[in-house]
């Protein structure tokens, strides 16, 4: 009782400081259309295919003599390829390896619900039979067929909801299109034309010829004022009204949140948002990336998504030939495999109730809370923080093995046995009556002797004084991005991070810092502090931020405290007296039991 006290007690002396400090840029940027029908499927899916598939896929990295890495479908800009050269790509353009029944049914095997392909991107090529351009591969290639006809027949004979992605703005085969410079003159262009007589006739046509669409995926807003924004949805609505809009259609007007490429909301979301992420470093095809994530680095992030309360749709860029990278088949059916047993801990569900633990993360549905460990304590005692509810049952999911569990005010022990059947993830299910409290926003962070080490991201820390917390984007190959929140403007005593810790057993800790430090920064003094002990440390110099260049961190060992006994305890970092400049961008504390 008195550890729950002692949470409780964490969350209501700082209401203020909790409201200010936390991300609220996640709630802007569209996903308001609460009402919109096609929401109800939407929301419950959770996991979807993106496909890029176009001219760049025939290139698969390379223009003339050289590579390329990051965004393949890019290369026309990266190579500042003329429109009317690129354009000759198409003469060879001829997937005969295409097939849409096996790429239907490797994405029902992989347990995906939705699925969204290209119909047109950046590079203005079409990749259906389009009666608004001659640029499109029926009339431009040797093809001369309609792949989506099939595909999108195929994926609702499967019972996968259908969708189009579509470049609305930047077209670099249009004189009036948005993004080629290097061929037509910026200040010639007329935005208004375009839209007039390709973007919005091309988007009618793919509303109109394919059957019902489950969304259109739009991308690269631009050229038009909200009000022209919103009469074109209007229009298009007409056609569809039951299909949804991403929130990249621009001005906050789509129907659903689409969050920055591989990036993730680091707290639970309320509304409808997807997390987009490639397979692996690009979404066109490139033949000699082959960075793909394991079917472990797929699971663990559809949890992760599914526990902030959103949905993961994973891109895979099948070759010139149509066909998909033999990585991406197996390990999406290796996904899949994993969700025939786990899947009702992902589908349906709302974020996780109990917010993360050094062992995993959880979802949530009526009566239900979902256990995903990924971390198997080393006494297998799983250790729930936060359970008011009455708790009648603990199960694996999927096999019906019940564990033997004990709760308590505050917190329920779970009994694990020797081993997981899944070490990737392994679902448990523990049922209740009642009223299970919604912990999602607690800060309290759990560490214990039982993990590797426990990782507090600072968006979890009260803030003091000056310091704010913000999202840092930055990339390692051209369209390859990574996000961070990190805490920053931290120069004076004041500009403290108090870090709120359920320590659950008694020991020795060594802390880390995990920080990016600029030049101007570096070799300056802070401090961490927890129960009246010290740490100083001396800042290290990482590198110059830049969102075109890796972002440098260092984990920094500054030494090792003790703690006496388990319970709620206060680490805070902070810069000394006599700072000129901020401390540094701090991404997280670690703290490793010493053993």
């Amino acid at each position: 009782m008195k550890r729950l006290v002692l949470l409780l007690w964490t969350v209501c002396l700082y209401p203020a400081l909790f409201a200010q400090d936390m991300p609220d840029m996640w709630t802007k940027s569209g996903g308001n259309n609460t009402a919109h029908p096609g929401l109800k499927w939407f929301t419950g899916a959770k996991f979807g295919l993106f496909i890029h598939w176009g001219l760049y896929s025939k290139l698969g990295g390379r223009w003339k003599d050289s590579s390329y890495y990051g965004s393949g479908e890019w290369i026309m800009n990266r190579a500042k390829a003329p429109a009317k050269e690129y354009a000759e790509v198409a003469k060879t353009f001829n997937p005969q390896g295409f097939n849409a029944e096996e790429w239907a049914n490797t994405a029902r095997e992989a347990g995906v619900k939705y699925m969204v392909i290209t119909a047109k991107h950046h590079e203005g090529f079409s990749m259906y039979d389009s009666k608004v351009t001659d640029f499109d591969i029926v009339d431009a290639s040797p093809y001369g067929k309609d792949p989506m006809k099939a595909l999108s027949k195929a994926c609702r004979d499967k019972g996968i909801q259908f969708g189009f992605y579509y470049s609305q703005f930047l077209d670099w085969h249009e004189p009036n299109g948005g993004g080629n410079s290097w061929d037509f003159k910026t200040k010639d262009k007329d935005y208004q034309q375009y839209y007039r007589t390709k973007s919005i006739p091309q988007l009618k046509e793919l509303l109109t010829n394919y059957g019902q669409l489950g969304l259109v995926w739009f991308d690269m807003p631009g050229g038009l004022t909200p009000e022209q924004t919103k009469q074109m949805i209007d229009s298009l609505r007409l056609l569809q009204p039951n299909c949804l809009f991403s929130s990249r259609v621009g001005h906050g007007l789509g129907d659903y949140r689409d969050f920055g490429d591989s990036e993730v909301p680091p707290v639970p979301i309320t509304g409808a948002w997807e997390s987009i992420y490639t397979h692996n470093d690009s979404w066109g095809y490139i033949q000699h990336d082959l960075n793909f994530k394991s079917p472990k680095e797929i699971i663990q992030l559809l949890s992760n998504v599914a526990s902030k309360g959103g949905n993961l749709m994973l891109n895979v860029g099948p070759d010139g030939d149509g066909k998909w990278p033999q990585y991406s088949i197996d390990y999406l059916k290796a996904t899949g495999k994993w969700l025939k047993q786990y899947g009702e801990s992902i589908y349906g569900t709302t974020y996780g109730l109990i917010p993360a633990q050094p062992w995993g993360v959880t979802t949530s549905k009526p009566g239900r809370l979902f256990l995903h460990v990924w971390e198997m304590p080393a006494d297998r005692q799983l250790r729930i923080p936060g359970v008011d509810a009455q708790v009648k049952s603990v199960k694996i999911l999927g096999t019906g093995a019940t564990l033997t569990f004990k709760q308590q005010p505050g917190e329920t022990t779970v009994q694990l046995p020797v081993t997981l059947p899944d070490t990737r993830n392994t679902v448990l299910v523990m049922e209740y009556s009642g009223n299970q409290s919604d912990r999602s926003q607690l800060r309290t962070q759990t560490v214990s002797s039982q993990y590797p080490q426990a990782e507090i991201p600072t968006v979890w820390a009260i803030y003091n004084g000056a310091a704010k917390n913000k999202l840092f984007t930055w990339s390692h190959y051209f369209g390859d991005w990574k996000h961070d929140n990190l805490a920053y403007d931290m120069t004076t005593p004041e500009d403290a991070l108090v870090f709120p810790l359920d320590v659950q057993d008694a020991g020795d800790y060594k802390i880390m810092l995990d920080y990016a430090c600029e030049q101007s920064s570096a070799s300056q003094q802070g401090v961490v502090t927890l129960n009246g002990q010290q740490l100083p440390f001396l800042t290290l110099f990482t590198g110059q931020f830049d969102s075109h260049r890796p972002m440098i961190f260092i984990r920094h060992a500054i030494g090792i405290l003790h703690v006496d006994k388990p319970g709620i305890n206060n680490l805070t970092v902070k810069p000394v007296s006599g700072n000129q400049k901020e401390l540094f961008r701090l991404r997280k504390v670690i703290l490793q039991p010493v053993k």
